[in-house]
């Protein structure tokens, strides 16, 4: 079954925490752990996709038009996080859609403390449910 990961990021009022401000050896630390991470799920043949996404102030809102033309809301709205990356897997049993999220939490930090980020765990639905159908 395939679920999506969700590594999301805090923000500090108008600056967005994720590696701001940390060390180029942090960040460099950090970023060889996460491309690690996706290696080890794409040799194990369970990593479907990931990637890393922009910052929110290259995000806008759409909506359609009366016409049905996109409508676009300036930045992506305020808020306390946003998502920084996903990766999607597909994996035998949620158990280890929840341990590849564990392992990902523990992503380095400043220092090399690990983060204990929280990782959102979602099943990807394929289909609608049956009963909904």
């Amino acid at each position: 079954m395939k679920y999506m990961l969700m590594m999301n990021t805090m923000t500090a009022g108008e600056i967005y925490a994720g590696v701001s401000g940390w060390q180029n050896q942090d960040i460099q630390a950090h970023t060889v752990f996460l491309k690690s991470l996706s290696n080890s799920l794409r040799d194990s043949g369970e990593l479907v996709c990931t990637e890393g996404l922009s910052l929110p102030d290259q995000a806008r809102i759409v909506r359609a038009g009366k016409g049905g033309e996109p409508v676009t809301d300036g930045i992506f709205p305020e808020g306390k996080e946003f998502l920084a990356g996903y990766w999607i897997v597909d994996v035998e049993a949620p158990q280890r859609a929840y341990e590849i999220a564990a392992r990902a939490s523990t992503a380095p930090g400043p220092g090399g403390t690990p983060l204990n980020m929280p990782i959102e765990v979602r099943p990807v639905m394929s289909c609608a449910p049956a009963k909904m159908l």
